[in-house]
């Protein structure tokens, strides 16, 4: 089957600048679908547009009271369809790029990238990968990404790795309104009650009804809280 994979991030540079590392998170997440339902999902956003007369950019910073409704029902369309979302949970204080990443920011960005992907590239399968687009210092990560998720899957094919802009993928925009909330919710914030209603609308669709790290096989709303040390 031909699968498509639709990625963000959150506070990505922050492992550029290291400030306020203690209990402050980076989330890179993605969401999977089969390639063929794509139009059909954008159309499925582009109404959701139309009735809440959304029709700029929709990301977790524009969450706000008067588009909450619309919000909401974002997060019910995900869950209702089959969608499948994953993302990795790094906390800054534990990231040692001197150490395991050759003093290299933005190589352990893209090894982060590589955990997030490689547990869901299944065998038999073909894969398109799109990532919000970003300025590298070493401009070919994404190929290089490719090659290393492409000799990791040898049972699979990975047929591109993409930067898109944001504004233009309602699906990427999809993506970040749910590491948005990911992260919201392992910062333990409470500045917005129109995010919380967000943050709860997720939780209601979850086993324990909490944003929390979840075990290996959920296969809907993964969330992979990577501790370098091992452990829990």
């Amino acid at each position: 089957m031909d699968f498509e994979i639709y990625c963000d991030e959150s506070r990505q540079e922050l492992f550029r600048t290291r400030r306020a590392a203690q209990g402050v998170y980076v989330i890179i997440g993605g969401i999977w679908i089969e390639a063929k339902k794509r139009t059909y999902y954008k159309n499925l956003i582009h109404q959701l547009r139309e009735r809440y007369r959304v029709y700029g950019e929709f990301k977790w910073n524009r969450v706000s009271p008067s588009r909450l409704d619309f919000y909401l029902d974002l997060v019910r369309l995900f869950f209702r369809e089959e969608m499948r979302f994953r993302c990795i949970v790094l906390a800054l204080d534990e990231m040692d790029a001197v150490q395991f990443h050759e003093a290299d920011e933005e190589l352990m960005f893209y090894k982060f990238y590589y955990q997030l992907l490689h547990p869901w590239i299944l065998d038999l399968n073909r894969y398109r990968i799109f990532v919000d687009m970003k300025t590298n210092r070493i401009p070919d990560r994404l190929r290089t990404l490719k090659r290393v998720l492409s000799n990791a899957n040898l049972s699979s094919e990975i047929l591109d790795v993409q930067a898109l802009p944001s504004k233009e993928v309602d699906l990427i925009q999809l993506t970040d309104v749910l590491i948005g909330a990911v992260g919201y919710a392992f910062h333990n914030l409470r500045t917005s009650d129109a995010k919380r209603c967000v943050v709860g609308e997720i939780e209601r669709f979850l086993p324990y009804h909490r944003i929390q790290s979840t075990w290996k096989g959920e296969e809907k709303f993964n969330v992979f809280r990577f501790r370098p040390g091992g452990g829990w």
